[in-house]
């Protein structure tokens, strides 16, 4: 059907250069065959002939959309808006891209012009959920998403499950958010944002054993995510299985480089009294990202365990003079320091 159709679009062309269903037609074929180019300049074809074709400037702003040139697309999408101001599902097009394009007041008016035509729009209410979510806005997402919950109820897209277990999480109000994940992971027993996000729950709530069971299952189907190995090592840490803990931070460095697992593997050394392999760690890490308060606070930690306080302190002001926020922790290392000289 798809070939049948795309040559009788290029034979009513080849006759008549300019026809507009045919440039249309032959852009909607490229766009849903995922050729974005191609379609691009059908549409284009078309708007130089007929400007105000509004099923060129539809599949036009769809096809910059899928090639994730939201700038582009909101363009289109706005030509395309002064002819069909009350398009509900083009209206949350452009919110949707304009929230992409990180451009925060535009995206929110469009939702917000959904929800006044439309009070229960699924599509609005997940965006504007994601929108306040993506500027860390956690309890007016929260508003949004529980509007969907209340209205689906148990039937509620599982993505809505995790976004409110992400708001709670975020929040650092745990509980909360644990009974949105275990309510997906009823559902769907695999999903990784659940998993993932039980895990973070329970690390958050100093409940490492009960972390170390959900970043375990997401290893099982994901073996080389060198963040969740790096999660287990601190688990592991946390437990004091020391042994275990260093094996797994090796792992994840056998997949790629990654800063936590040798802060973790430097902690161990330090735990172990290996200072000289610790500091050595701390050093390399700090060279690669200066502005690390926590493997800070350790270096200067491996100096302190050796009496050696001149040092763990110039490590810390060393440390407040090139970055602009030290933070609490260490300001307050440097005044026990003094204070103990």
């Amino acid at each position: 059907m798809i070939e049948e159709a795309r040559a009788c679009f290029l034979e009513v062309l080849e006759a008549e250069p300019d026809n507009n269903y045919a440039l249309v037609g032959m852009g909607d074929l490229e766009r849903k065959g995922r050729n974005f180019d191609a379609a691009v300049r059908f549409y284009q074809e078309c708007l130089e002939h007929f400007p105000e074709n509004n099923y060129a400037l539809f599949g036009l702003a769809e096809s910059y959309r899928s090639m994730k040139q939201f700038n582009r697309a909101v363009e289109v999408w706005e030509k395309y808006l002064k002819h069909d101001s009350e398009n509900v599902t083009v209206l949350t097009r452009v919110a949707d891209a304009y929230r992409k394009a990180r451009i925060l007041p535009r995206s929110r008016e469009l939702y917000q012009q959904v929800l006044e035509l439309e009070p229960d729009n699924n599509y609005a209410l997940i965006g504007m959920g994601h929108l306040h979510y993506d500027f860390h806005e956690y309890k007016t997402a929260l508003v949004y998403w529980e509007r969907m919950y209340e209205k689906a109820g148990e039937n509620v897209d599982i993505r809505v499950l995790t976004s409110l277990g992400n708001c709670h999480r975020k929040m650092k109000t745990f509980n909360q958010g644990i009974e949105y994940f275990e309510k997906a992971l009823e559902r769907e027993p695999g999903n990784f944002f659940a998993l993932y996000g039980l895990a973070d729950c329970y690390r958050g709530m100093q409940k490492p054993d009960q972390s170390l069971l959900y970043w375990q299952r997401i290893l099982e189907s994901d073996p080389g995510n060198k963040v969740i190995l790096t999660r287990i090592g601190d688990a592991l840490r946390a437990l004091d299985d020391l042994v275990a803990a260093e094996d797994y931070y090796r792992r994840a460095l056998n997949v790629q480089y990654d800063s936590y697992a040798i802060l973790g593997l430097a902690i161990i050394h330090r735990k172990k009294k290996q200072h000289d392999e610790a500091i050595r760690a701390l050093e390399n890490l700090l060279e690669s990202d200066p502005e690390n308060g926590r493997a800070v606070l350790e270096l200067s930690g491996c100096y302190e365990d050796q009496r050696r306080i001149p040092e763990a302190l110039a490590v810390l002001q060393s440390f407040t003079q090139r970055t602009r926020n030290p933070g609490r922790m260490v300001q307050r290392r440097i005044a026990d320091l003094k204070a103990g000289l």
